[in-house]
């Protein structure tokens, strides 16, 4: 075969051989939809990011940091924290619960039928949010929902003993019904990628069920753990309907608060808006920088 008709490639200290057809005129469509993909990012997620950033630091005299230095408000720290913690939380019920569930429901005694029910809800739960999953709670878990009645009538009284639907702990618990169905689908195929020669292995020599977990399973799990949290975080921390939805705004969170200085009674302040939504980015950015380092750590493993 001459030359002209192949192009040598290096990859990983081997020579490939491919088809000079697959060369340059090979590459012009999967380039050409990268960079589609790319521009679309930038369009719909770059832009609009350097709008608020901008759009935090000015008014109509010029620029200002009234806004920025708005967000040290009592309310706006309150809002930050009442946010940060809520995610915090209803992620690592829905890593924890969904991880288990998931690594039951793919075990090969369980059921074909029943395996499929349960990722098919997955796949629905974890979609049901917003005005329809707050009602739905509050007519199951409200003061007068159905289960607090048959709970009261057994004479538990959970309203009783300090629980209350319209709280940080109520709130933590809705949001965790669409946390964990979708932690299931996220973590399903990183375990069915868990090779059973491993398990196998471990077992010959003498590892116990633990030893297999904290020393092989949860080390190569750990870098898609971390990425499922992050994905449950964002998640909840940008949720705005379910929590208006279940609390009229009651509980101050950055979403919330952003709604309100934009459509609120009194007055609207884009400005300030812009800043809280610059205080969320700057909070994703710095829990993505926290997993990356987290998951270059985790990764040595592999090597």
């Amino acid at each position: 075969m001459s030359q002209a008709a192949t192009t040598p490639l290096r990859r990983d200290g081997v020579v490939h051989k491919r088809p000079a057809s697959q060369g340059v005129a090979g590459l012009i469509l999967p380039y050409s939809v990268i960079g589609l993909f790319i521009a679309l990012a930038a369009l719909f997620m770059a832009a609009p990011t350097v709008m608020l950033a901008v759009q935090s630091v000015t008014d109509d005299h010029g620029f200002t940091l009234k806004y920025l230095e708005a967000l040290g408000g009592d309310n706006i720290v309150v809002a930050f924290r009442n946010s940060i913690v809520l995610s915090i939380a209803s992620a690592a019920i829905g890593v924890v619960a969904g991880g288990l569930i998931a690594y039951f429901v793919i075990s090969p005694a369980m059921p074909i039928t029943l395996r499929s029910a349960v990722t098919s809800f997955s796949a629905v739960a974890a979609n049901f949010a917003g005005v329809p999953l707050a009602f739905a709670f509050v007519s199951t878990l409200g003061t007068l929902g159905m289960l607090t009645q048959g709970l009261r009538s057994l004479g538990v009284d959970i309203y009783g003993l300090g629980f209350s639907l319209f709280s940080m702990t109520g709130l933590t618990i809705v949001y965790a019904y669409f946390q964990i169905p979708l932690m299931v689908i996220i973590i399903t195929p990183a375990l069915l990628a868990l090779r059973t020669e491993w398990r196998e292995s471990s077992e010959n020599l003498g590892a116990t069920s633990g030893q297999y977990w904290r020393m092989i399973g949860l080390p190569v799990l750990l870098p898609s753990l971390i990425s499922a949290f992050i994905l449950l975080f964002g998640s909840a921390f940008s949720a705005y309907a379910t929590a208006y939805a279940l609390t009229s705004g009651n509980i101050a969170l950055l979403t919330t608060e952003i709604a309100n200085v934009l459509s609120g009674d009194v007055s609207s302040s884009p400005q300030t808006g812009a800043a809280l939504a610059v205080g969320m980015i700057v909070v994703m950015v710095g829990v993505l920088v926290i997993s990356a380092a987290f998951s270059r750590r985790a990764s040595r493993w592999h090597k």
